[in-house]
């Protein structure tokens, strides 16, 4: 169920999941409950990442990436997910931060900065969000205005990931108010540290714990010319391209807590007896099982086309993509994460009590399944784009 060669991996592809199969198995795993009681950034996670050249998986090799494509980024998603959603979000985090160069940014723009993000060196975020609107992109109020060859930055970002640890941001702000939303607005890269760049608070969460959430400022931040990608007003079809090769790499973090919860509660169903027999030989815990595996198997199933449609068919520029691939990249995010939040109750019910107890890793996944269903468009909002697709 797990390696679907009818979708055709290659043997690299099949190396690179047997790897991290057994990295997240003896380096990841051990110590993630405790990272999630912490809920402090893992920089000996990171180091793992980078020793063993994971965060610039789907980066262009001319800039010192692996090259490998989307497919074999939501390989690695997914094994680090089966046992810690929130460091199996470094290499993802990565790739959303740093597409939008990689997309829309000059030769000189990626020279600069693909090399150390690809490499792990330096770390990436994405600054969209703001606390009027994620989804409702016309209701942003961050602002750049052009000074010069300047432009001057003034607003604030709420719930960035990586926002307290980045090095370099890709940061969305309104640049003509009065323009229609999808000409509206640019993207910026600005780096940590500069001047009126200020890191505000530190978010509690519920799940993902260790991953570093963090509200932004920028209070007069000035941002020479040659930073912005594109040209101004690109801002809108930067970011929306930049989400839609970004979707199934949260759907690949779903599918991974998915199964993660899948596996435990089947081996405890083997394993606790009631009634003179394990648990999983009664019916009413079988048919869970059995619910569970086929949801889970449809979600990567899914997941999987979805990656070959927008290797095959998705050009790494500004062109739009085809309905049928925006489609696809939203129902993958969706539904998997969808199946992930069912099937990680599920896990709790059949571990009953102990399910509830943080002793026991399922409760965890269930906490971190939820934001699945939330970042990078709520399922709602996926829902409405599939529907501007039919």
């Amino acid at each position: 169920m797990e390696t679907m060669e009818r979708f055709g991996f290659t043997e690299e592809e099949k190396m690179l999941q047997q790897t991290v199969r057994r990295l997240a198995r003896e380096k990841i795993a051990p110590g993630a409950a405790q990272r999630d009681i912490d809920g402090e950034f893992p920089y000996d996670m990171l180091e793992i990442m980078k020793e063993n050249g994971l965060m610039g998986i789907d980066f262009p090799a001319e800039y010192g990436g692996m090259e490998a494509g989307l497919l074999s980024l939501c390989i690695v998603i997914e094994e680090f997910a089966k046992v810690d959603a929130a460091t199996a979000m470094m290499p993802s985090t990565q790739e959303l931060g740093s597409l939008p160069i990689i997309l829309a940014g000059s030769n000189a723009q990626k020279g600069k900065y693909l090399e150390p993000l690809s490499s792990g060196e330096k770390l990436a975020a994405f600054a969209l969000t703001e606390s009027r609107g994620g989804s409702d992109v016309a209701a942003l109020k961050t602002r750049a205005v052009r000074k010069g060859d300047k432009y001057i930055l003034n607003g604030s970002k709420v719930f960035i990931t990586n926002g307290g640890v980045a090095d370099i941001l890709t940061v969305y702000a309104v640049t003509n108010p009065e323009e229609k939303s999808h000409r509206a607005a640019s993207v910026f890269v600005i780096e940590k540290g500069w001047p009126g760049f200020t890191v505000g608070k530190k978010e509690s969460k519920m799940g993902i714990r260790s991953s570093d959430t963090r509200e932004l400022i920028f209070d007069n931040v000035e941002i020479p010319v040659e930073n912005r990608l594109g040209n101004e007003g690109d801002g809108f079809h930067i970011m929306m391209k930049t989400l839609d090769f970004t979707r199934p790499a949260v759907a690949a973090q779903a599918v991974g807590i998915a199964q993660g919860a899948f596996e435990y509660a089947t081996q405890y169903a083997k394993e606790r007896e009631s009634f003179g027999k394990p648990i999983i030989k009664h019916q009413a815990v079988g048919v869970k099982l059995a619910d569970m595996a086929m949801k889970i198997a449809a979600a990567r199933t899914l997941l999987f086309r979805t990656c070959d449609l927008l290797q095959a068919h998705a050009k790494r520029d500004l062109s739009r993509l085809a309905p049928e691939v925006i489609r696809y990249s939203s129902m993958s995010k969706a539904f998997c994460s969808d199946v992930a939040m069912w099937v990680t109750t599920e896990a709790v019910q059949i571990l009953g009590g102990y399910g509830y107890m943080t002793e026991y890793p399922v409760e965890r996944f269930m906490r971190d399944a939820k934001i699945t269903q939330i970042y990078e468009g709520a399922n709602e909002i996926q829902r409405m784009v599939i529907t501007s697709t039919l």
